[in-house]
């Protein structure tokens, strides 16, 4: 038996340093020489950060451009009588679009990730995924203060209109071309109670209640006297539109 176990042994050997020595050839050739663990590829919040940084700048842009068409309008041309009829005639739209500024009574809405308690732990049950605010939770506030009648919703700075589509990427929102950490607010002008009571009803934002009391998510609902949300600058592209009176 120990005649075996040498024999095994000196054999062995020679077996594993040629393996080891495949393994190290083989990690040279994928690293080139480099360390494998460190990566040159940009990572996706990378990638926002420099798509971000494209959006503050041609947002500067716009409004640059936002402001000659103001003095533009309220030049000579701007006090032509059929020009100011076709403004005032206009008017109206750009309330139902979401492009003007508004105030009113309404509603404040946040949303904020789970803290720790007073001893640095979170819940021992909790996954990470139960301790964050996720899209489908700020949807589901959206959704609920429209079907309640808001007449106009902002999400933190930005105004919420038929073509804005917030998404989550890591652990913030990303909403036109910039990206927010909780806490996320929600303004809303429009009938306090019925937009209280949809959201009560609403199935999602009865969920995200539970996680609140089960693992400590932050919501509350503040309804205020006046509150002002700001007008769309975006551009709003129309992608299914006909002339008027065509049917």
């Amino acid at each position: 038996m120990v005649v075996s176990r040498r024999r095994a042994w000196r054999f062995g050997v020679p077996v594993v340093c040629l393996l080891a020595g495949a393994l190290l050839g083989t990690t040279h050739g994928v690293s080139g020489g480099g360390e494998i663990r460190r990566s040159d590829s940009p990572r996706l919040v990378d990638l926002v950060r420099d798509a971000q940084w494209s959006v503050d700048r041609l947002s500067a842009q716009r409004d640059s451009l936002a402001a000659q068409i103001d003095q533009v309008r309220a030049g000579p041309a701007g006090g032509d009588a059929a020009v100011a009829a076709l403004m005032a005639r206009t008017a109206p739209l750009g309330v139902a679009a979401g492009t003007v500024p508004m105030h009113g009574s309404g509603l404040v809405v946040t949303l904020t990730d789970a803290q720790r308690d007073a001893n640095g732990r979170f819940p021992r049950d909790a996954s990470p995924d139960d301790l964050v605010v996720h899209q489908q939770d700020v949807q589901a506030v959206l959704n609920a203060l429209w079907s309640g009648g808001a007449d106009a919703v902002q999400l933190q700075d930005q105004r919420i209109i038929a073509t804005s589509a917030p998404r989550c990427v890591g652990n913030t929102l990303l909403l036109n071309g910039r990206t927010y950490s909780p806490p996320y607010t929600v303004t809303a002008i429009g009938d306090v109670p019925a937009m209280q009571a949809s959201l009560a009803a609403a199935p999602t934002v009865t969920l995200y209640k539970q996680y609140v009391v089960r693992f400590g998510l932050g919501y509350t609902e503040e309804p205020r006297a006046d509150v002002q949300v700001a007008g769309s600058a975006g551009p709003i592209t129309l992608h299914y539109a006909k002339p008027a009176g065509t049917g």
